[in-house]
């Protein structure tokens, strides 16, 4: 059968996989002009910027798309173990390392919270972890949820798992220090969502880090999407550049084809969208062919934050003792925790205050860096378009607060040595990637708006419109995305 996927992003790639290792003819349709969706390279001034995700997690769903076409990822592909998996920096100039090493982490947790009622209450909260990943990931991760019968078959075990608490107030029940439940809760913000709004079951991801790793592709995120396409053209698939879909054909629950910009009709008999699943259903498809999701419904579910995010390389490197000491992924967490949380999603203002990500690949691989500089990007949750910040004018102050914090606080004399930069702010999602309202993550992580709640990954009402990525099931994050290709692959092998 001939199946078109839009987009080129981690999902769209992986389904593209999937599809044409079983034998269909398979073409992507990406709207820019290179392949990786949120995973688009920049590459600038001699440095290579990673656009998209940076933390490699869960790096079998990798391995399976070499395997299906009877490959090894081995022969295409250096990950690297990352440790320690994040440097969390405090506002106060504390800081604590977030590894998977058992001991080295009740090490850290006795140092920073002085005593073994937090080291207790540490090795329950792993525990309980693992009882979550058995279930909520090992279980439920790569199955689709159409029907209501599919939700009520795993309520009994959401609700033992606590699924109705936060990620925050779960954590709460086991440690007690401030500290230390900002770090076992800041990992919805990596997928979109509020720590203190995001179901428990996202507490699965200690577990998932814990016992399989954080890694980095040498090459960077690039050197991943790079083999992905090789492998997809290997098996026989199609990729069009600049090549945006703006209608899918519908008619009597089924989709026939797209038309893209330029006029172009292309048939289709299966169609996957690894485009977002709001815009999806409010530009491409006439609201009469999608009763389920109406505009209005669309415009009522809840939407990740934004992101500012600041590429910047520097002709120095930052090994010294002259800096703080960084690793690969650093968490700059600031004074105000739930506060700053609030503002971003619930009043959706942009603070004066931040936390932020910074990256620093080329501690890892200094190739993506000309010799003696340094490579980073920064990223900070901002409030999505649905609030009211003018980012006419507040890019560039807001920019700058940033980085005069960075070079006050962890990069000495940033402003006199950077020497390359790219930044993006919330219009970047919504104008480049398409994304409703310009979130970075989609439909936001929350209990209401998961598993059967999300856009399914078979269209309720076009029987051979498939989606995959952030906005459907399971989620955002490269294994939430890789897994709904699973999902849309196997639906449409059933079909």
């Amino acid at each position: 059968m001939q199946a078109l996927v839009i987009g080129s992003g981690f999902g769209g790639l992986a389904a593209a996989i999937r599809l044409a290792a079983r034998g269909h003819d398979v073409t992507i349709l990406e709207q820019r002009d290179a392949p990786g969706g949120r995973a688009y390279v920049y590459r600038q001034d001699g440095f290579t910027y990673d656009g998209g995700p940076t933390v490699i997690t869960a790096p079998w769903l990798l391995v399976d798309l070499f395997e299906l076409a009877g490959e090894s990822m081995a022969d295409h592909l250096d990950l690297v173990p990352l440790t320690p998996f994040y440097r969390i920096f405090f506002d106060d100039g504390d800081s604590m390392d977030y590894t998977g090493d058992p001991k080295a982490m009740e090490a850290q947790i006795r140092r920073l919270t002085g005593g073994e009622e937090n080291v207790a209450g540490y090795r329950e909260f792993a525990r309980q972890s693992e009882r979550i990943f058995a279930k909520g990931f090992t279980e439920l991760a790569d199955k689709p949820f159409l029907s209501v019968a599919d939700m009520l078959r795993i309520a009994p075990d959401l609700m033992r798992l606590q699924s109705f608490r936060t990620v925050y107030g779960f954590v709460s029940r086991f440690v007690r220090d401030e500290k230390l439940r900002q770090v076992l809760s800041f990992h919805p913000l990596l997928i979109g969502g509020n720590p203190f709004q995001t179901t428990s079951i996202y507490a699965l991801i200690h577990h998932l880090e814990r016992h399989w790793g954080v890694w980095f592709a040498r090459g960077g995120t690039a050197a991943i999407i790079d083999a992905l396409v090789a492998l997809f053209k290997r098996l026989g698939g199609r990729i069009c550049y600049n090549s945006p879909v703006t209608r899918i054909h519908a008619t009597h629950r089924r989709a026939s084809g797209v038309r893209l910009a330029d006029g172009t009709d292309l048939n289709a008999d299966i169609v996957v969208s690894n485009g977002d699943v709001a815009q999806t259903y409010r530009t491409m498809l006439p609201e009469h062919v999608r009763p389920t999701w109406t505009d209005e419904k669309l415009e009522k579910l809840r939407y990740s934050m934004s992101l500012v995010v600041i590429y910047f390389g520097t002709d120095r490197q930052y090994r010294g003792d002259d800096a703080p000491a960084l690793a690969h992924h650093n968490i700059i967490l600031g004074l105000r925790y739930k506060e700053l949380l609030t503002d971003v999603f619930t009043k959706k203002i942009l603070a004066d205050d931040f936390s932020l990500y910074l990256h620093m690949p080329t501690l890892t691989d200094p190739s993506l860096a000309p010799a003696g500089h340094e490579a980073f990007y920064v990223l900070s949750p901002v409030p999505h378009l649905g609030g009211s910040t003018d980012w006419e004018g507040a890019a560039r102050p807001y920019r700058d607060r940033i980085m005069r914090h960075l070079e006050e606080r962890y990069l000495p004399g940033l402003s006199r040595h950077l020497v390359s930069e790219h930044m993006i702010d919330p219009r970047h999602f919504e104008t480049t990637l398409s994304s409703w309202q310009g979130s970075a993550f989609s439909i936001e992580p929350v209990l209401t708006q998961s598993a059967w709640f999300r856009p399914h990954n078979r269209a309720e009402d076009i029987d051979n419109l498939y989606f995959v990525g952030a906005g459907t099931h399971p989620g955002a994050g490269l294994p939430g995305v890789l897994s709904s290709a699973k999902i849309a692959a196997d639906l449409i092998a059933d079909s």
